[in-house]
């Protein structure tokens, strides 16, 4: 287990280590959650990891935000 400091402003930088095994690159989403005494981080995905699926749906990119289609957000309502 990799130990990381938190800075006054609340960031941490992630180790290396952890940036390569999750092929973690600068500008990529990540998804933080807490879970009990523990600190869950996932890659997440954005809108825009779903370039070239647009087409084949016949939507564009605000379409599928005002619908909520990527990411869950709002595709209950």
């Amino acid at each position: 287990m990799l130990a990381v400091k938190v800075l006054p402003k609340g960031q941490i930088t992630l180790p290396k280590e952890v940036r390569q095994k999750l092929h973690i690159q600068v500008g990529d989403t990540l998804l933080m959650d807490a879970d009990g005494e523990k600190a869950v981080i996932r890659k997440g995905k954005t809108i825009f990891d779903f370039k070239g699926v647009l087409p084949s749906m016949g939507m564009t990119i605000d379409e599928i935000r005002e619908k909520g289609i990527a990411g869950g957000v709002g595709a209950d309502e």
